[in-house]
C-alpha cells in the first residue's frame, strides 16, 4: 500500500462506513457520495466500477433483488401476505415468541433452497402484516428473520452467493455443502431461537383482545385476486425450481428472477407502474455505490494486501489457519459485503489449501464458508439480506438503524462462529 490512491481509497471508505454508523446522512447517500469519491480520486474508473466482475457493481444481485422485488409487487396486489400473517398468527395461537419461532424456522429453510435474500424478500411483508396484527413492533421479528436467513443460506450452495463462489473455486457439489454445513447449521438455528428469546423477551407481550380477533378472523377472506395469485405463485415456483436447478441449466439467478418478472407482467393484468412502485429503488442504488466502494478497495490493492497478510500469518498450520481464516473472514464480512471479500480470498484460500498439501476434507474452504455467512450477520450492511431488509423496514415507517440491528448481530454472530469454531475443531481435527 505504498501508492497514494491505496491510502486515499482507504480513507474514503472509513469515512463513508462511519457516516452510514453515525447515520447523520442517509445511508444511501453517503454510500453513492463514497462511490463519487473513489471515482474522483481515481481509485477506480468507470470500466472498473460498471463492466469488472471482480471490482465492479455485482450485476446478478442488482437484477436478481429488481426481479424478485417485482414478483413480490404483483403477489402483494393479491392479498396472499395477509393470508399467510393470519395463518401464521392463528397456528401459533397468538403468541409472538411462538410466532418469531415459526418465522425463524420457514425463514432458515426456505433460505436453504432459495437464496437469502430472496427469502427476505417474501418473508418481510408477511411479518409487517403480523406485527400490525398483534400490535408489536416489527424491528425484533425483522433482525431475527436476517439473522436466521444467514445461518440458513450458510447450509446449501445455493442458499448464499459466497457458497456459489467457494464451491466453483473448490470443486464442491451441493450435498458436500450439505453434508458437511447443514448440521451445523441446524444447530445454530436453535441456538438463534434461545438467544432471541432473550435478546427480545420485552417484545413477547401478549395481547388477550388482539389475540381473540385474529383467531375469529378466516384467512380465507384476504384473498382479493385469486386469480392473480395462483398466476404468482405459478411464477414464483417456476423461478424456484430455476434457482435450484442452476447446476443443470446454467442460468444465474438473476436471468431466472428476471425472466420470471417479465413473464408475470406480461400474463397478468398487474399494471407495470404498480408493480415498478414495489421496487425498493434506495436499496439498488445503495448497493451500487457499496460495490463500487468495495471496488476502489480491490482495484488499489488494499483488500489483496490484508489477504496476503492472513496468508502469510497461516502458513502450513491448517488447524491455526482454519481458526484465522473462520475469525478473520467473520470480521472482515461485518465490514464489507461478503460477496468481494470472498471472491478476493478464494483465489488465495485455493493457495493455502495447495501449500498444505490439499487439506483434509476441504476444511480450509468450509473456514472461509462459515466466517463470511456468519460474519455477515455482524453489522446491518455486513450482507445483501441485511440491506434489504432495512429498506423494507424504512419503506413502512418501521426504521431499523444501524445500532439497532448491529448490537443484536455482534452477540449472535460471536455465538455461532464460537461454536463453528469448536465444530470445526471437533470434526476435522480432534475426531478425525
Amino acid at each position: 500500500m505504498n501508492d497514494w490512491h491505496s491510502w486515499a481509497a482507504l480513507a474514503v471508505f472509513v469515512g463513508t462506513y462511519t457516516l452510514i454508523i453515525s447515520e447523520k446522512i442517509h445511508r444511501v447517500a453517503a454510500a453513492l457520495g463514497g462511490a463519487a469519491l473513489m471515482l474522483a480520486i481515481g481509485a477506480t474508473d468507470d470500466k472498473s466500477a460498471f463492466y469488472s466482475e471482480h471490482a465492479g457493481i455485482d450485476w446478478n444481485v442488482i437484477f436478481l433483488l429488481l426481479g424478485m422485488m417485482m414478483i413480490v409487487g404483483v403477489l402483494k396486489q393479491t392479498g396472499m401476505f395477509e393470508y399467510l400473517a393470519i395463518w401464521a398468527v392463528k397456528r401459533a395461537r397468538a403468541q409472538p415468541f411462538r410466532v418469531m419461532v415459526m418465522l425463524i424456522v420457514i425463514t432458515a429453510c426456505a433460505s436453504a433452497l432459495l437464496d437469502n435474500v430472496t427469502t427476505v424478500l417474501l418473508i418481510a411483508p408477511v411479518t409487517l402484516l403480523v406485527c400490525e396484527r398483534l400490535g408489536l413492533p416489527a424491528a425484533p421479528f425483522l433482525i431475527a428473520e436476517v439473522l436466521a436467513s444467514n445461518i440458513g443460506g450458510t447450509a446449501t450452495l445455493v442458499g448464499d452467493p459466497p457458497n456459489i463462489i467457494i464451491a466453483s473455486r473448490a470443486g464442491l457439489s451441493f450435498n458436500a455443502f450439505l453434508v458437511h454445513l447443514a448440521p451445523l447449521c441446524a444447530l445454530l438455528i436453535v441456538v438463534l431461537i434461545a438467544l432471541c428469546r432473550v435478546m427480545f423477551r420485552k417484545t413477547f407481550v401478549y395481547d388477550e383482545g388482539r389475540a381473540e380477533e385474529i383467531m375469529a378472523l378466516e384467512e380465507r377472506e384476504a384473498i382479493r385476486d385469486p386469480r392473480l395469485m395462483t398466476q404468482g405463485l405459478i411464477v414464483l415456483a417456476l423461478v424456484v425450481a430455476g434457482f435450484v436447478l442452476h447446476p443443470v441449466l446454467h442460468y444465474e439467478p438473476s436471468v431466472v428472477a428476471l425472466l420470471g418478472a417479465g413473464l408475470l407482467v406480461a400474463i397478468s393484468t398487474a399494471e407495470t407502474g404498480d408493480v415498478l412502485k414495489e421496487v425498493e429503488w434506495p436499496t439498488l442504488a445503495f448497493f451500487a455505490g457499496l460495490f463500487i466502494m468495495i471496488g476502489g478497495l480491490i482495484e488499489t490493492g488494499v483488500i489483496g494486501e490484508i489477504s496476503k497478510s492472513l496468508a502469510n500469518a497461516i502458513g502450513d498450520n491448517e488447524l491455526g489457519g482454519s481458526m484465522l481464516l473462520l475469525g478473520a473472514s467473520a470480521v472482515l464480512s461485518g465490514i464489507v459485503d461478503n460477496i468481494p471479500y470472498v471472491a478476493t480470498m478464494a483465489p488465495i484460500t485455493a493457495d493455502l489449501v495447495e501449500n498444505i498439501g490439499g487439506g483434509s476434507d476441504h476444511v480450509m474452504w468450509w473456514a472461509l464458508a462459515l466466517g463470511a455467512d456468519l460474519g455477515g450477520n455482524a453489522t446491518a450492511i455486513g450482507a445483501s439480506a441485511n440491506v434489504v431488509v432495512l429498506g423494507i423496514a424504512e419503506r413502512n415507517r418501521q426504521p431499523i438503524t444501524f445500532w439497532q440491528f448491529t448490537r443484536y448481530g455482534l452477540i449472535v454472530t460471536a455465538v455461532t462462529v464460537a461454536i463453528s469454531a469448536l465444530y470445526i475443531w471437533l470434526r476435522y481435527f480432534a475426531l478425525a
